[in-house]
């Protein structure tokens, strides 16, 4: 009974991630603009799912800064400025490589064939949904071992997710990450802690640039 109750839990919470990525994708696109209202039963019949993923998702989403919500009226898209997505990439690349170095340090054998199991995944999955979970896990898991509750705290607050929807925004995306988190992995494995550390950063850093780029030639929600 317990596993059947388990199962059902992180199928709602896997609905949950799905809605909250097609939403925030729609958003930071533009197909939601900026001061329109978005009343539950609407995504609702464009995704297919009941109001309750839904409601779940805009939550997420007011975390993120990108919607208003406004109880009985639904929420209101925000605005997403060039200059947040600039901040939110460089605080990231300061961040997450500092968690990086201090999660090397505490790092075991365990761990490491996690993290390789984790990239073979992403490298070798067609999936583009499997991608996106697999990279976000390995992100996390990255800085999951810097027993610093502080710094774990500022990465979650300062990440959004827009990390885990870059592969669906930025073209040729997914190529780049493989050879970056080759990298990274590698450095991570050989405990080149100022390696892992910098290729962790150019990463960071490379992505945020290209999402940039992209707001700004396709004029997305700015």
């Amino acid at each position: 009974m317990s596993d059947k109750i388990d199962f059902k839990i992180r199928e709602r919470e896997m609905l949950h991630n799905r809605v909250c990525r097609i939403l925030r994708r729609a958003i930071i696109k533009g197909d939601f603009k900026p001061g329109e209202r978005l009343v539950q039963t609407e995504p609702a019949e464009l995704i297919g799912v009941s109001r309750m993923p839904i409601r779940e998702a805009l939550r997420q989403l007011e975390s993120e800064e990108l919607v208003i919500l406004e109880p009985h009226k639904g929420a209101i898209v925000r605005s997403l400025e060039i200059k947040d997505i600039k901040e939110i990439y460089e605080l990231r690349s300061i961040l997450e490589p500092l968690a990086l170095r201090k999660s090397m340090e505490n790092f075991n054998q365990q761990d490491l064939s996690f993290l390789t199991y984790l990239y073979k995944t992403m490298k070798g999955t067609d999936s583009e949904e499997e991608y996106i979970e697999m990279n976000a896990n390995f992100h996390h898991f990255l800085s999951s071992k810097c027993e610093s509750p502080r710094l774990l705290g500022f990465i979650e607050t300062v990440s959004r997710g827009f990390s885990q929807d870059t592969p669906q925004l930025i073209s040729g995306q997914i190529k780049k990450s493989n050879k970056e988190h080759s990298n990274i992995l590698n450095a991570i494995l050989n405990n080149e802690k100022a390696k892992a550390e910098s290729y962790l950063s150019e990463h960071i850093d490379r992505t945020g640039q290209q999402l940039v780029e992209l707001m700004q030639n396709e004029n997305l929600n700015i």
